[in-house]
């Protein structure tokens, strides 16, 4: 089942990764698929606690902003236990979270039960499930990463359904009781979370291994039990220093802008319909619909992606999945009969399944698999306060307007703006990048790896395919006097610093 045996430390592409890439796609359908679900529960919600929609939408609110907002706690934690207690631990949490709601006598309880706590057990399954994912596969990664997002429309086109099913039967209360024992499936994800042989991260308390796999891990800039005293390995998981890359802050700056409207449709679509007079159940059924178009998008525009004469710019095929996506929202702001909000379904639930399966890739292929849990980490927490921001307005605008139509005027405006911004600074960085000279200082780091491939490694991470952003990193100095292996990637960061 293992890969060959030239690729030595190197992602294997394969073997425990398949299970890897199937406990990834079970957390990815609990972590986007959950809080639009829980949206099938809000016109109960307002009823019982006699609520408005933009007060009962921070409830899903809240639990993406966690999601997003502990991403730099998800990377330390994983530093310094592993993938797999935090793992664990995470789907505890986010069980318990559903099963306290379920109790709950006021909004403020349920902000705190199923939006931080559940949010937050999310969250510490989410990233470090992406990290893993990243150590298993190179060669195919842009697959890989389209698979386990897919995890997201298959768990919402069986969740939503799901949920009104428990609320008709059991009511709000048992329904939360309910989804919160399915929550516990993310404790079996995280039981399969291995590290593969000579790679991390690694828990930092662990010193069983020896030392050429630590070695080997420390070329890949990842954490390990032998890291020196002073808290270089936490300075090199959250290196604040890859903000300084162009590419990056185009990125960070496009999942903004991106976040603002990408998941109010979403949010609102249910309420919409049934607002236009769409019975309960098929009103449910929409979001299944999106569901059953993003399962196929999703895997599809993985593997599109990973063609040889894609992947070199898939920043751009990131930007037109954005157009897409806002385009659609701007033409279906008035669909009022089910037979257009099914169209609407369909259109979206192929632009968002292309969001959602390029979006890692895009930002792997940005900073490089070794700099990717600090450069996840600054972007969810960048997103979270977008997140923030977008649907509780767009709940407050529902409120104060009783009309759907400008929500997503906006909705998708904002995205479009994410699309054009992300090609326009793209094409900037690029010919910026080309026309530079190479230079030492911060740019020089965001080429860590190939320093160290320069710097003698006899069995590098395989990186012959191209990167997806690889035109957009700003070119690597030359490698300089050569080094030890193990050294180089911490020097580089505290020269940063």
């Amino acid at each position: 089942m293992g890969a060959g045996p030239r690729r030595g430390v190197g992602p294997p592409d394969g073997g425990w990764g398949w299970a890897v890439l199937g406990a990834c796609f079970v957390v990815t359908g609990f972590a986007y698929g959950f809080p639009k679900a829980v949206s099938v529960f809000f016109r109960a919600l307002m009823s019982d606690f006699g609520a408005g929609y933009s007060d009962t939408a921070w409830v899903s609110s809240i639990m993406l902003a966690m999601l997003y907002g502990t991403g730099p706690v998800s990377s330390i934690l994983v530093t310094r236990f592993g993938c797999r207690p935090v793992m664990l631990v995470g789907g505890l949490l986010a069980s318990a979270g559903m099963i306290l709601a379920s109790f709950a006598t006021r909004l403020l309880e349920l902000y705190l039960t199923a939006g931080v706590l559940t949010g937050l057990g999310l969250a510490l399954n989410f990233q470090p499930s992406l990290i893993m994912l990243g150590l298993y596969f190179d060669r195919r990664r842009p697959l890989a990463n389209g698979l386990a997002a897919a995890g997201s429309p298959v768990f919402l086109s069986a969740l939503s359904p799901l949920g009104q099913q428990l609320l008709v039967h059991f009511g709000w209360r048992g329904g939360f009781l309910l989804l919160g024992g399915l929550l516990l499936h993310c404790c079996a994800c995280g039981a399969v979370m291995r590290p593969p042989p000579g790679s991390g991260p690694r828990p930092l308390r662990d010193s069983a291994g020896d030392a050429p796999e630590e070695a080997e891990a420390d070329r890949a800039g990842l954490s390990l039990s032998e890291a020196p005293p002073g808290g270089r390995t936490r300075r090199r998981l959250l290196d604040v220093t890859v903000c300084a890359d162009r590419a990056f802050a185009v990125y960070a700056v496009t999942k903004f802008l991106m976040a603002l409207g990408l998941f109010v449709p979403a949010i609102l679509l249910v309420n919409y319909a049934k607002d236009a007079g769409v019975p309960d159940a098929d009103a449910a059924f929409l979001l299944s619909i999106v569901g059953f178009v993003d399962i196929v998008a999703r895997p599809a525009c993985g593997a599109l992606a990973g063609l040889p004469r894609l992947r070199p710019h898939i920043a751009y095929l990131f930007s037109l999945a954005l157009l897409a996506n806002g385009l659609t929202d701007l033409s279906s702001a008035r669909a009022r009969s089910y037979g257009t909000l099914v169209a609407f379904c369909i259109a979206f639930g192929l632009s968002y399944g292309m969001v959602g399966a390029l979006q890692f890739e895009v930002l792997m292929a940005t900073v490089g698999a070794h700099r990717f849990p600090s450069a996840l980490g600054l972007v969810l927490l960048i997103e979270a306060v977008a997140v923030l921001i977008g649907p509780p307005s767009a709940g407050r605008l529902v409120d104060a307007l009783k009309n759907y139509e400008i929500i997503f005027y906006l909705a998708g405006s904002e995205v479009v703006l994410a699309g054009v911004f992300m090609a326009v600074a793209t094409k900037c960085c690029l010919r910026r990048s080309q026309d530079a000279p190479p230079s030492p200082g911060t740019e020089g780091g965001a080429s860590d790896t190939e320093d160290a491939e320069e710097e003698g490694d006899p069995e590098p991470l395989p990186t012959e395919e191209p990167r997806g952003l690889e035109a957009l990193e700003v070119p690597s100095p030359g490698a300089g006097p050569a080094e030890p292996e193990v050294e180089a990637g911490p020097g580089r960061a505290s020269e940063s610093v």
